[in-house]
C-alpha cells in the first residue's frame, strides 16, 4: 500500500533528472503517472521521445502504471491534451507536478530576445498552461459535488528566491513561478486544491555547467547529497492527503535537508506620520537596515 494509491499524477519534464525521480517515486507510492517530456536539450533545442518512454518502462517493470506524453506544455491546446489524456486514460487527475524547464544563461548585456523569451515561456507559461486546465477540471468537479483534493507542485529555484549572475531570465521565471504559486494557493483553496513550490538543489543537466560542487563527480560511496532523486520524497509528501493543510509554501530541498522558506517578509521599518523627504530617508537608512547588509543577499545555502 502506498500513500498515493488511487491517485493520478502528471509530471512534466519527467524524462530525466529531478522529474524522472519524481515520476518514479509517485508511481512507487501507488499513483498512476503521465510522464510528460519533449526530450529537448538543456537549451530547449531538438527533441527525443526516448527518455519519457524509458521512465514509463521503468515504472511498468516495477509493477506500476504509467503512460507517455510528448505534448508541449507551453502550448495552450497541447497542455489541455495533456490533462485530458490523464483524465481519459485513468479516470481523473489528482496531482500535477510542473517541472519542465530549460536554460539559456547569459549576462544581461549579452542576452538576446530569444534567450529571454524562451526561458520565460518554458518555465513560467509551461507551469501555468497545464495548471490552468487542471484547475478547470478541479473546479468543475467541485461544482458537481465531487471531492477534488487536487495538488499542484511547482518547481522554483534558489535563483528565483535570491537571483543569480548570468541567469536574469531564469531567475525571473523561477521567481514568477513562486509568486504564481501563492496566487494559485489562494484561488484554488475553495475547491480543495493546494499549491506549493519546491526549490531543489541537485546535480542535473541544468546545473552541471554552473561549476563548483555541481560539476563534481558523485561520491564513490556514501550518501550523494546532490543526487536528483533526493528531491522526490518532498513532492510525494506534498502530493499526499497528509499535506492537505499545506499550501502556498516553498521548500528548499538539498540532499537530506528540507528548508521551509519565507522569502517575502518585512525585515526592517522606519515610520513617521508624514511624507518622507530624501534627506530624511538617507539619515534613517541605518535604522531601516539595522545589522542587515545593504547589498544583494548571498545566493542560497552553503555558498
Amino acid at each position: 500500500m502506498g500513500v498515493l494509491d488511487g491517485k493520478v499524477a502528471i509530471v512534466t519534464g519527467a524524462g530525466r533528472g529531478i522529474g524522472r525521480g519524481e515520476a518514479l517515486l509517485l508511481a512507487s507510492e501507488g499513483a498512476r503517472v503521465v510522464v510528460n517530456d519533449l526530450g529537448v536539450a538543456g537549451d530547449g533545442a531538438g527533441n527525443d521521445m526516448t527518455p519519457a518512454q524509458q521512465v514509463v518502462d521503468e515504472i511498468s517493470a516495477a509493477g506500476g502504471e504509467a503512460i507517455v506524453n510528448h505534448d508541449d506544455v507551453t502550448d495552450w491546446d497541447a497542455a489541455k491534451r495533456l490533462v485530458d489524456q490523464a483524465i481519459d486514460t485513468f479516470g481523473g487527475l489528482h496531482i500535477l507536478v510542473n517541472n519542465a524547464g530549460i536554460l539559456r544563461d547569459k549576462m544581461s548585456f549579452s542576452m538576446d530576445e530569444a534567450d529571454f523569451d524562451s526561458v520565460i515561456r518554458v518555465h513560467l507559461k509551461g507551469h501555468f498552461a497545464p495548471t490552468k486546465w487542471a484547475a478547470t477540471y478541479w473546479r468543475e468537479q467541485s461544482k458537481a459535488g465531487i471531492d477534488t483534493a487536487g495538488r499542484v507542485i511547482n518547481t522554483s529555484s534558489e535563483a528565483g528566491l535570491y537571483g543569480n549572475v548570468g541567469q536574469a531570465n531564469y531567475s525571473a521565471a523561477k521567481g514568477g513561478i513562486y509568486s504564481m504559486t501563492l496566487s494559485l494557493a489562494r484561488e484554488l483553496k475553495r475547491f480543495g486544491v493546494t499549491a506549493n513550490a519546491i526549490a531543489p538543489r541537485a546535480r542535473t543537466r541544468m546545473t552541471e555547467n554552473l561549476g563548483g560542487h555541481f560539476s563534481e563527480a558523485p561520491p564513490a560511496q556514501g550518501f550523494d547529497d546532490l543526487h536528483p532523486d533526493n528531491v522526490a520524497p518532498v513532492v510525494g509528501w506534498l502530493a499526499s492527503d497528509a499535506a492537505a493543510e499545506v499550501s502556498g509554501q516553498v521548500f528548499m530541498v538539498t540532499g537530506g535537508r528540507v528548508h521551509l522558506m519565507a522569502p517575502f517578509e518585512p525585515v526592517g521599518e522606519v515610520r513617521q506620520d508624514r511624507r518622507w523627504t530624501v534627506s530624511e530617508l538617507i539619515d534613517a537608512s541605518p535604522e531601516l537596515f539595522g545589522d542587515r547588509r545593504r547589498s544583494v543577499p548571498r545566493f542560497g545555502f552553503g555558498e
